[in-house]
C-alpha cells in the first residue's frame, strides 16, 4: 500500500493486503460488534440543512451491516455497496486503527465510486479531549464526515447523575467541534428508551442536556423494540434527526428469524410515517441502512434491503 497516494490513484491503490494489515489486530472487534471537513480542501459536505428539503435524500449504509466483508477486504466491500446502489458509508470503531495515509486511500477510493462518508459512529475516546479525539477529527475531515457520533455508551453508565454527566461531556465535545464544521452526536439503542429515577427517559436526558445542533442519530430499530413512538421522538425534536438507522424489528426470536434478523420492512416500524416526519421536522440529511443479521448472506442482506428501500420511495 502506497504511503501517500495521489489524489489520481484508481480504486485499487488501496490494496486488500495494506488494509488486511492495518486490521488485523480489530477482527475480533469487528465481529463482536461496534464501538462506534471542512477543514480540508475538497471535503465534501453533507446536505445542507435549510428551510427547503432536498429533493432527494441519500442512502447510505451502516458498514457493520457488512462487517465480515469488510474486515476481509474493504476496497472490495466499497465497491461492491457501491454497485448495489449506495451512496452513502458510515464507517465505525475500527476506523481509528488506520494510518492518516491510509485514510487518504479510502477518501480517493469513495471519490471515484463517487460516495461519500457523511458520519462515523465512535467510542467515547473519540469525543474526549486527547490523542484520539486528535485522530478522529483529522480522519473524518479527510474522510468529509461532517457527524462523529457515538455508538453507544460507556461501560458504567447508570441512573440520572450518570447519564447527566455523560450528555455533559458531550455537550463539550460538540461545542469543541463547532468551530471545525463538524457535530458531535449520539446513537441510541432499546436502553435508551428506558427510564431512570422516575419517569424521565435517557434520551430525555441526553436531548435536554445537549446543544441544538448536537445530532440525535435515531435507530428506528432499537426504539420500536423499546416500545418507544419514533415519529412522536422526531417531531418532539425538529432539526436535530440529522441522520436515521434504517434496522427493522419484529416479535419474535432470532430463531424464528424475527427480531432485528428481519430485513428492512418485513418488521413493524411504521416506516411511511418515519420518513415523512424526519424530512418535514426531523432536519434529516441521509439515511443508513443497518443490518445486524439475517437469513441471507451480508451483500445479499444489503441488496434486498436496498430493493426495498427503492421500492418504499417509489410508492411515495
Amino acid at each position: 500500500m502506497s504511503s501517500n497516494p495521489p489524489a489520481s490513484s484508481p480504486p485499487s491503490a488501496l490494496s486488500r493486503r495494506g488494509f488486511v494489515g492495518t486490521v488485523a489486530g480489530t477482527i475480533a472487534t469487528v465481529a463482536l460488534g461496534k464501538g462506534a471537513l471542512v477543514g480540508t480542501a475538497g471535503a465534501a459536505e453533507a446536505p445542507a440543512r435549510t428551510s427547503a428539503a432536498p429533493a432527494v435524500y441519500p442512502i447510505g449504509i451502516e458498514l457493520y451491516a457488512v462487517r465480515r466483508e469488510l474486515a476481509r477486504d474493504l476496497p472490495d466491500t466499497l465497491d461492491t455497496v457501491a454497485k448495489i446502489g449506495y451512496e452513502v458509508v458510515e464507517f465505525y470503531a475500527p476506523y481509528l486503527d488506520w494510518t492518516i495515509p491510509f485514510a487518504k486511500e479510502v477518501r480517493t477510493q469513495l471519490d471515484d465510486l463517487g460516495m461519500r462518508c457523511y458520519s462515523t459512529h465512535n467510542s467515547i475516546a473519540a469525543l474526549t479531549p486527547g490523542e484520539t479525539m486528535t485522530k478522529a477529527i483529522d480522519i473524518n475531515q479527510i474522510l468529509g464526515a461532517r457527524h462523529i457520533i457515538l455508538a453507544s455508551a460507556p461501560s458504567g453508565t447508570e441512573g440520572l447523575e450518570g447519564w447527566t454527566r455523560l450528555s455533559a461531556q458531550l455537550a463539550a465535545a460538540s461545542q469543541q467541534l463547532e468551530p471545525l464544521g463538524l457535530f458531535a452526536g449520539y446513537h441510541n439503542h432499546a436502553a435508551e428508551w428506558h427510564t431512570v429515577e422516575g419517569n424521565t427517559r435517557i434520551m430525555d436526558v441526553i436531548a435536554a442536556n445537549t446543544p441544538a445542533n448536537f445530532v440525535l442519530q435515531l435507530d428506528v430499530g432499537t426504539c420500536v423494540e423499546a416500545g418507544a413512538d419514533p415519529v412522536a421522538w422526531i417531531r418532539g425534536h425538529p432539526g436535530r434527526i440529522r441522520s436515521l438507522h434504517l434496522k427493522d424489528w419484529a416479535p419474535g426470536t432470532a430463531e424464528e428469524e424475527k427480531g432485528f434478523r428481519v430485513l428492512f420492512r418485513e418488521g413493524v416500524s411504521p416506516w411511511k410515517k418515519v420518513l415523512a416526519a424526519a424530512e418535514s421536522v426531523g432536519g434529516v440529511e441521509f439515511y443508513l441502512m443497518e443490518q445486524e443479521g439475517s437469513r441471507f448472506t451480508e451483500y445479499e442482506t444489503a441488496r434486498r434491503c436496498f430493493d426495498s428501500w427503492r421500492d418504499l420511495r417509489r410508492s411515495t
